[in-house]
């Protein structure tokens, strides 16, 4: 039940902050953000949602501050920005994040599948760069951009990454036997 509030609360963030932007001032909409942030820091109990949380906090007082929407609009570069950093670290510091996930379901991964995993890791760095850059200029583009890129076309892009790396991974662990 967690995750489902977790998903929800996600996929909804855009689509909150732009509907209210047209019903109320950015500041009210900051309290929106920071308890969107909290709820998802103490539902997942991990600590990257609470460093996003804290960022999170620091966008919406400065929205809160200054009544501007950016800040608000800001939330998913930050989040695209923190899951970059934490994939990267892992491949500073192995295991990588993939090869973390693949071990849950396959404890005695081969060699292959931790080169495999570890290229995996790669590709989810760059597109978290390609999508934090995408959502930043979105944001800075107009608000309705912001609500298509952010609310739906972020992801179609991260399930085609998801569809795209199945069907790769079949094909290799089919060529590894």
């Amino acid at each position: 039940m967690r995750n489902v509030i977790l998903a929800v609360i996600t996929l909804l963030y855009p689509l909150l902050i732009y509907h209210g932007m047209g019903h109320f001032e950015p500041k009210w909409l900051a309290l929106l953000l920071l308890a969107i942030a909290l709820t998802r820091a103490v539902l997942s109990k991990e600590k990257v949602w609470l460093i996003a949380a804290a960022g999170a906090a620091v966008l919406a007082a400065i929205s809160f501050f200054s009544n501007q929407a950016l800040p608000l609009k800001l939330y998913p570069v930050l989040v695209n920005a923190v899951l970059c950093l934490v994939f990267a670290l892992t491949l500073v510091y192995p295991p990588s994040a993939i090869e973390r996930l693949a071990r849950l379901s396959e404890p005695d991964l081969p060699a292959s599948g931790v080169h495999y995993t570890r290229r995996v890791t790669q590709v989810w760095c760059g597109f978290f760069i390609f999508n934090g850059s995408a959502a930043l200029m979105s944001a800075l583009w107009s608000d309705a951009a912001w609500a298509i890129y952010n609310g739906l076309i972020a992801y179609l892009l991260m399930g085609i990454l998801f569809l795209g790396e199945w069907l790769i991974r079949r094909r290799v662990k089919a060529a590894h036997g």
